[in-house]
């Protein structure tokens, strides 16, 4: 009651000056969030994924690889219908974006999102529980989303999906992986985590932007070169179907140092950064 009565005054001496009351709660409205209301809202959604049933995860997951696929598909779209100029790769980056799109607003379960939402419920309850659960969901996720891609790319290259010139054209995309070292697929990964961690915490207070922001920091994935473990299995798988690359150099060359450098950028920077600087608000 003491609150209330101390803020009214205030409110009114404002509309006093050219601002009315019903005014002054829409600036209120408008304002940004705070830092502590954005890592409570991606905190309450990491603690609601956590406690989804191991199906929905699979399920959800296996969605996501599925849908993902389509950033590969879209880039091999433009890639294929432009001419060979040195600006082409900045509007091809934009294809990159269509999977991401899909599976994003689609909310569907999507590992690199999964480096910070569920791993702020975890700081904030340091326990052997919590570290289960978010383990558990780090598995399931994972695996569903590599099946996910990894049938995308047996249909892509085995059934007549596809045109010869699109498959060609997503094979060419997917060789720029052969010219990476191990050091590039592990720092470049750290790049990539570090962005899909930024965009998961800005959607909160993004609102009616939410398409924006996710267009652009995958677009930026995209035209940096950065490696992302699941939208880049796709390229992996379809190498190894297409004799480019062996299944276990594949799995030594890409899959390991692009899965420990997305939990790198995502979680070990930008989720550990993101809770120092409200540990002492929340």
């Amino acid at each position: 009651m003491t609150a209330a009565r101390g803020t009214r005054p205030a409110r009114n001496k404002r509309a006093s000056k050219g601002i009315s009351e019903r005014e002054v709660e829409d600036v209120e409205e408008m304002s940004a969030p705070r830092t502590p209301v954005i890592y409570e809202v991606v905190s309450r959604l990491g603690d609601e994924e956590m406690a989804r049933p191991n199906t929905s995860l699979w399920w959800s997951g296996l969605a996501a690889g599925l849908s993902i696929s389509f950033s590969l598909l879209a880039q091999a779209i433009l890639e294929t219908h432009l001419p060979d100029a040195p600006w082409r790769p900045l509007v091809t980056g934009f294809g990159y974006s269509v999977g991401f799109l899909m599976v994003v607003l689609g909310r569907q379960q999507l590992f690199t999102e999964s480096t910070i939402t569920v791993v702020l419920p975890v700081l904030k309850d340091m326990s052997f529980a919590s570290l289960w659960r978010m383990g558990r969901l780090w598995a399931i996720v994972l695996a569903a989303n590599l099946v996910g891609t990894s049938i995308a790319a047996l249909i892509s290259s085995y059934m007549p999906v596809l045109t010869p010139e699109l498959l060609q054209g997503m094979l060419h995309i997917s060789r720029g992986l052969l010219e990476l070292s191990w050091a590039e697929m592990f720092f470049r990964g750290i790049s990539s985590g570090f962005l899909i961690a930024a965009m998961v915490w800005m959607i909160p207070s993004a609102e009616s932007a939410k398409f924006a922001v996710i267009t652009l920091m995958t677009y930026l994935i995209a035209i940096g070169g950065f490696t992302h473990i699941v939208a880049g299995s796709l390229e992996a798988y379809l190498l190894v179907l297409n004799g480019d690359w062996e299944w276990w150099r594949m799995i030594g060359q890409f899959m390991a140092p692009v899965l420990a450098g997305n939990i790198v950028g995502g979680t070990v920077l930008f989720a550990l950064i993101s809770h120092a600087q409200v540990m002492e608000e929340i």
